[in-house]
Parts: structure tokens; C-alpha cells; sequence
């Protein structure tokens, strides 16, 4: 079942990462393959349940892929699909604008 999509484009990537934590997740999983406690520990503030929610949402619109190992208690790990680390130039671009920003306002 395909998804229905914004006609704006920039619309359907907000659709896709517009959240917090979204932009967070990917942040984080940008350096590489994550397990779920290195992400709640990183993003800090967010529930588990939240981080859950998001993951999963991220895993069907195919920006995150999801690896669980059969082991006991088993080992799930985070990665970004290659849609995921496509969104690399945008988060860089985030942070540059946001350091800019931070500079500008720490000097006024």
C-alpha cells in the first residue's frame, strides 16, 4: 500500500522528519548503527514509549532499518537506510544554520 504524499515536496519531508526527535534519531544514527539505549541515552528527555513510536514510524517510512539478533535478552540495533543518510545534507545544514544563529545571538 503506497503512501499518500503531500504534492509539496517540502511538505512530504517535513511529513518525514518534521518532529523533534525524528531529527534527533537521525542526528544520532548519522555517526552510525545505534542500539536503543545508546539512542534514549543520547536524545535524553524522550520516553521510551516515544522513542519506540518513533523508530518504528521512521522503520516504515524506510529511513531506518532495524536488526534484531537472537540472542538472550536479544540485541536490536538502529541504522539508517541509505533514504535515511541521504537526509545528511539537510541536518548538516540545520547545524550550521543553527550555529550561526547561536553565535549571532550569544554576541548581541
Amino acid at each position: 500500500m503506497k503512501k499518500e504524499l503531500p504534492a509539496c515536496p517540502v511538505e512530504t519531508t517535513l511529513l518525514l522528519i518534521g518532529d523533534k526527535w525524528k531529527v534527533l534519531i537521525l542526528r544520532d544514527l548519522i555517526e552510525g548503527t545505534k542500539r536503543f539505549g545508546e539512542l534514549r541515552k543520547s536524545i535524553g528527555s524522550i520516553s521510551q514509549k516515544m522513542l519506540t513510536q518513533q523508530l518504528r514510524e521512521m522503520e516504515e517510512d524506510g529511513l531506518v532499518d532495524r536488526k534484531v539478533y537472537a540472542e538472550v535478552p536479544p540485541r536490536v540495533e538502529y541504522s539508517l537506510t541509505e533514504d535515511g543518510f541521504s537526509l545528511k545534507p539537510i541536518l548538516d545544514s540545520l547545524w550550521a544554520w543553527g550555529e550561526q544563529y547561536k553565535c549571532k545571538i550569544n554576541q548581541g
